[in-house]
């Protein structure tokens, strides 16, 4: 079916085998004969680069030098990866960054750094769109992003459309002509949707649409993004990669069609990220699997947990059995984190507060992926759009929401901590 006005079709989805394998071995954490474990360890580890240390060293510096003019000129007409030219192309430590994210995105022909989660999302989408183009923004998105179609992108010409995650049989009627691109988030970030990324992604690239994933939940090692569909994935390194909540980044990775594009895009912008930072991702990189394990096995211990308490209406946490959308998770997804939300029962704004406040284990803050525990309290109706909040088999009611990024604190301490909250509360 061609594309005009906008229009409606199958859902086009794919059976993905149980096993969650794939031709590198995704399901079992392989890539080229190496875990996933080693990738990490390994990647971006070039000699060339390291010499006697184990780790890049900080190369700072905004000039690079030549040996000749001749040698400029050469240089200037082959900027390459891993190619000394100017500060701003990046030195050893970004290209190590860089290719060692790479190696852990199956099916990325490279990845671009950006000085944060943001701008790898403002740069991937300008790099796909122009000015009379429409996006569609999955309608569960972190709240930049939203702001971004609305705001920046809008700007620029770009229009928007924001549309129900969860409901594949209508997403096509979305699309027209104008359409070029379709932002995911999955899980939300706060409602925690798990939306059916391949047969939405199947839809879109029927219509020539090229799909771009905000891939930080889950990461490479839990969600393939490339192999489920998607085009282009980004991650807030802020996040799992860092993982000390001491730097700012993002990254896009993308297949051999896309990525000279992000990268032309981002150099154009002037986008480029401290040599510091960047050698505090790769520290970061290194232990992010037994991180991630860790805090989403705390998470799921606190989970089933709150599920018991009658305080608790609802807990949407993806990996959790029962959770919402816990079966397309478990379909598509290799791993989880230790970010989720739970529904309040019955209570009021008030007492949300007394609970959040009397949380002692937990910071009250933004971001989450850090080795420390974070609590937000959220209300997402007021941001919706296109679809339903709360789910209509709710019913009718004022419901409250809490999400909280879990770190590597004892989980029991945590779940005392969130009982003597909740009796805090309740004296409101």
């Amino acid at each position: 079916m061609g594309r005009g006005s906008c229009h409606t079709q199958g859902t086009g989805t794919r059976t993905l085998s149980n096993d969650k394998s794939s031709s590198d071995e995704t399901g079992t954490g392989r890539r080229g004969g190496k875990a996933v474990a080693t990738r990490l360890v390994e990647g971006g580890r070039r000699p060339e680069w390291t010499k006697p240390v184990v780790n890049p060293p900080v190369w700072r510096g905004s000039t690079h030098l030549f040996e000749n003019d001749r040698a400029r000129k050469l240089a200037g007409g082959r900027i390459g990866d891993g190619q000394f030219f100017y500060g701003r192309h990046g030195s050893p430590t970004q290209w190590a960054l860089s290719e060692a994210l790479t190696e852990i995105e199956p099916g990325a022909a490279g990845t671009v750094l950006y000085p944060s989660g943001v701008a790898a999302i403002a740069g991937a989408l300008l790099a796909v769109l122009r000015p009379g183009d429409v996006l569609l923004v999955t309608d569960n998105a972190y709240d930049p992003s939203r702001a971004m179609a609305t705001g920046l992108l809008a700007d620029f010409g770009i229009e928007h459309r924001f549309f129900d995650p969860l409901d594949v049989d209508g997403f096509a009627q979305h699309i027209c002509e104008r359409t070029k691109a379709v932002l995911f988030e999955c899980p939300g970030s706060l409602t925690m949707e798990v939306c059916d990324v391949p047969a939405l992604a199947d839809i879109a690239h029927e219509q020539g649409l090229v799909t771009v994933i905000d891939n930080t939940w889950a990461s490479p090692l839990g969600f393939p993004a490339l192999e489920r569909g998607c085009d282009i994935s980004i991650m807030s390194l802020t996040k799992h990669v860092g993982g000390h909540s001491d730097l700012l980044m993002g990254s896009a990775s993308a297949g051999a069609a896309l990525y000279p594009k992000l990268k032309h895009r981002a150099q154009t912008m002037g986008q480029v990220v401290s040599p510091d930072d960047a050698a505090l991702a790769l520290r970061g990189l290194r232990t992010m699997k037994v991180r991630l394990k860790q805090s989403t096995k705390t998470a799921l211990e606190l989970a089933a947990w709150l599920r018991r308490r009658p305080e608790v209406a609802h807990v949407l946490c993806p990996p959790l059995e029962g959770s919402p959308g816990h079966e397309v998770w478990a379909r598509d997804f290799t791993g989880a984190c230790g970010l989720f939300s739970f529904i309040l029962k019955d209570r009021t704004a008030r007492q949300r507060a007394a609970f959040v406040d009397s949380l002692e284990h937990f910071g009250i803050g933004y971001s989450w992926g850090g080795y420390e525990s974070l609590a937000l309290p959220f209300d997402p109706a007021s941001i919706r759009t296109s679809s339903t909040w709360p789910p209509a088999e709710w019913g009718a009611g004022e419901w409250l929401g809490v999400r909280l990024s879990i770190g590597l604190e004892d989980a029991d301490d945590l779940i005392a901590d969130c009982d003597q909250a909740f009796a805090a509360m309740d004296k409101e």
